[in-house]
């Protein structure tokens, strides 16, 4: 079988290179002797990190042949269906679903988040992803979303295949030292950032925040998913902090993830951050910029209010504070919470592989 993944692959996002390797470990458990290939935007980087090929993303002629060469298409997973970052971006996506249903081959919404659609993205969606096999999303709001504009097509609720990572065990210390988070920096608050349309109010949310856990005793990071983007927008909020949190330098997949596990506490803008966050049981503190945030927060039943949400009051860094504070000081028992759903999750994002077989 071989299997071509669409996807926000090869421009050096932590959280959707994330996906990619747990995509290609479960096709790979569940599947043996697939093949994989992924559309990227660095084919080499991404063929020698995960072990696939990989074709250019925005070369045609490119795509065409590896619609032609594969039997299963998947577009996932992550957040490709929505226009809120623009429609262009949609038309991308949902113009490569159309052209592998009109190719015939089995086609996979796949592990993905739906939305925001404003009336145009959703008739793009309705007219694009007809005639898809199956889909799979990480929501149920996700699920309401794609099924009333895509009536006839199986859509279930899974979860992110990032439920699944597991990073290495050789080089772990080393690779913490490295970032500047050895045995000193404890107790250590990670925190993963990244520029918003609500970027000015997010930012005094999250300095507040800082500054809160600062007085804790906490040792605050920044760490990047993205550089230079989230290296700049942490460079911003630093600077409204009266404390003095570090910035770390961008690491790649496992120093990140082995850094959020080695956390006492995380606040998370970016998705992932906060994935890897319940995946490792490290209690955290969201800001919900986006819906796929707030439907993270629902299906963990997660506790703790975020420290941003749209229709927020602007300012009020009493509340993050107060936030920042609570997070702190139930730390154990959210962890024991994310610990208690961590099982259920983690049979929901192997289900996404489950469904797929049944259509192969």
């Amino acid at each position: 079988m071989r299997v071509l993944l669409s996807g926000y692959y090869g421009f050096g996002n932590l959280g959707d290179e994330a996906l990619l390797a747990e995509i290609a470990r479960g096709l790979r458990r569940r599947f043996p002797g697939v093949e994989i290939v992924a559309l990227s935007a660095d084919p080499p980087a991404t063929a020698r990190a995960y072990g696939i090929e990989a074709a250019p993303r925005w070369d045609v002629g490119a795509v065409r042949r590896e619609l032609t060469r594969a039997d299963v298409f998947l577009s996932g997973g992550g957040g490709l269906l929505q226009n809120s970052t623009s429609l262009k971006s949609l038309l991308y996506y949902a113009g490569l679903v159309r052209q592998a249903v009109h190719a015939r081959k089995v086609v996979g919404i796949f592990a993905q988040s739906i939305g925001p659609l404003d009336f145009w993205g959703k008739g793009i969606v309705r007219e694009f992803c007809k005639g898809v096999t199956f889909a799979t999303v990480r929501d149920d709001a996700s699920r309401a979303l794609l099924a009333s504009l895509l009536p006839g097509v199986p859509v279930e609720r899974t979860a992110d295949p990032v439920f699944l990572y597991e990073p290495p065990e050789r080089g772990v210390e080393d690779a913490l030292v490295r970032e500047g988070l050895g045995a000193a920096a404890q107790p250590l608050v990670i925190v993963s950032v990244r520029k918003t349309a609500a970027q000015r109010e997010v930012g005094a949310r999250v300095a507040s925040a800082v500054d809160a856990l600062a007085e804790q005793g906490a040792h605050v990071a920044f760490l990047p998913f993205q550089s230079p983007e989230d290296a700049e927008a942490a460079t911003d909020i630093i600077r409204k902090c009266r404390s003095a949190p570090t910035l770390l330098p961008g690491g790649d997949l496992d120093a990140v993830a082995r850094a959020i596990a080695s956390a006492q506490a995380v606040i998370g803008v970016r998705l992932h951050a906060l994935v890897l966050a319940a995946r490792f049981a490290v209690p955290f503190a969201a800001v919900s910029y986006d819906p796929k945030v707030g439907a993270l927060l629902s299906l963990l039943d997660y506790p703790l209010p975020a420290l941003w949400e749209p229709g927020a009051r602007k300012g009020d860094g009493e509340f993050s504070a107060r936030v920042a504070t609570q997070l702190w000081s139930e730390r154990v028992q959210l962890a024991a919470q994310l610990r208690e759903r961590l099982p259920e999750l983690q049979r929901a994002a192997r289900a996404n592989f489950e469904i797929l077989s049944r259509y192969v």
